[in-house]
């Protein structure tokens, strides 16, 4: 029953067969066949992320931010007036050039740059399943819609038939009348 449906459906809104669809496709026909509710897509019901997953996703929300780099530009200038201050003393940890913490910037930057590229492969995932989400609830709306407009049509069809009718029958009853009136 539920599979002669599906044909039906996928034939009358997508003119293919069940068969000949999509998986996606099949999802929304299985969807209006058995008149079920969209879903959300796994991936977006639940944070099932590790906790490496989410430490990721902090320091990418933190490094990638303007008080970050303000902070660090803070950082960076005091520790740079700190080595030129104590310089005069030949007192510095870190004279000019400032080689460690060119160090600790390169640092920095090697780890930093893969915890973010990490970050933003993980969310892309997500967008990936949020739009294919999206596209799965608008493909059905739209073939809803479709069926709404075939039943109206229907509907209609079914009056204008029913109108017609009636106006025959008080036509005929008019015809009726006018020969009786003229056979007097």
């Amino acid at each position: 029953m539920v599979d002669q449906s599906r044909d039906v459906l996928a034939q009358q809104l997508l003119s293919c067969a069940y068969d000949d669809l999509t998986d996606i496709q099949k999802s929304v026909i299985d969807l209006i066949a058995t008149e079920t509710p969209s879903g959300l897509h796994p991936s977006l019901r639940m944070d099932n992320r590790t906790f490496w997953d989410r430490t990721a996703d902090r320091v990418a929300a933190i490094g990638g931010s303007w008080a970050f780099i303000a902070g660090f530009g803070i950082v960076l200038f005091a520790w740079m007036g700190l080595n030129i201050f104590l310089g005069l003393f030949h007192a510095a940890f870190d004279a000019y050039p400032f080689i460690f913490l060119n160090l600790m910037l390169s640092t920095l930057a090697a780890i930093q740059a893969p915890v973010i590229m990490m970050s933003q492969n993980r969310q892309s995932v997500k967008d990936r399943d949020a739009a294919e989400h999206d596209y799965v609830v608008n493909l059905r709306a739209e073939l809803e819609i479709l069926r709404l407009h075939d039943r109206l049509d229907a509907l209609r069809d079914s009056e204008i038939v029913d109108i017609l009718t009636a106006q025959n029958e008080v036509i005929s009853a008019l015809r009726a009348d006018i020969a009786a009136l003229k056979a007097r």
